[in-house]
């Protein structure tokens, strides 16, 4: 079941990565094409650093569940299968202990429970906390940077999840 749950999200993560990929595409043409006519606009080239940059952590967490992130196999070829299945076991492990810390960290960073306390108003939000992180706008688009760094809460849900899937999976590790 859990596995299961974690290839639809994979599934979801990378249909949001490739249409996030066109628009990078399409994005940087734009540029291409107004810079060219001597207009350009200049937002469009942070949009599509931040569209990047969603791209890249929604496949990194897509590339979790299929196993397929950058990796030195060097031992895990050169051991026998028990051997193998436990250093991927070890791995796994690794994985979601980091992921949880990542969640831990996203936690500490947006401190959702002290802006509710603070009635979701940023001056007693910041006041109590020194977090100015709802407050920071982008450079050029001028939306607050906090919307486009909510990718870091998908990318640990979802490493969590698909290296969850793997640790607690019963049968061969692939």
């Amino acid at each position: 079941m859990l596995f299961r749950l974690s290839a639809v999200w994979a599934r979801v993560e990378l249909w949001a990565a490739a249409a996030l990929a066109v628009c990078v595409t399409l994005l940087v043409l734009l540029n291409v094409v107004t810079r060219t006519a001597g207009h350009a606009i200049f937002w469009v080239d942070e949009l599509a650093i931040y569209a990047m940059a969603w791209m890249t952590f929604l496949g990194a967490s897509a590339a979790l569940h299929h196993r397929s992130s950058v990796a030195v196999t060097l031992i895990p070829d050169a051991v026998s299968e028990r051997a193998k299945t436990l250093l991927l076991k070890a791995v796994d492990l690794i994985v979601f202990a980091t992921s949880l810390l990542l969640l831990w960290f996203c936690w500490r960073w947006f401190l959702p429970l002290d802006l509710v306390a603070a009635g979701f108003d940023m001056v007693v939000f910041q006041g109590t906390t020194f977090n100015f992180i709802y407050a920071e706008p982008t450079t050029t688009l001028g939306l607050p940077k906090y919307l486009f760094w909510l990718v870091m809460w998908l990318f640990a849900l979802g490493a969590t999840l698909h290296s969850a899937s793997h640790l607690f999976r019963r049968g061969p590790a692939t």
